[in-house]
């Protein structure tokens, strides 16, 4: 699996459970999609991704792939 792969994985996750736990728990689970939005949108802009370094740690991706496309 590479890195961009995991990455898409992990951020659609965490959108959907936000929004499932701001429907039953509490809106202030909004903000747990909203900072996946602006990592998303940061991410596209600077090429740093925070969860490729993680995903590295796990050995997930090739060495010297980057989790986004520039």
């Amino acid at each position: 699996m590479t890195t961009l792969k995991a990455t898409r994985i992990i951020a659609g996750t965490l959108v959907i459970i936000g929004t499932a736990l701001a429907y039953w728990v509490s809106p202030w689970w909004h903000l747990l999609p909203v900072f996946v939005g602006f990592n998303l949108i940061q991410s596209s802009f600077t090429g740093y991704c925070p969860a490729g370094g993680v995903l590295r740690k796990f050995g997930i991706g090739k060495d010297g792939e980057k989790c986004c496309l520039r």
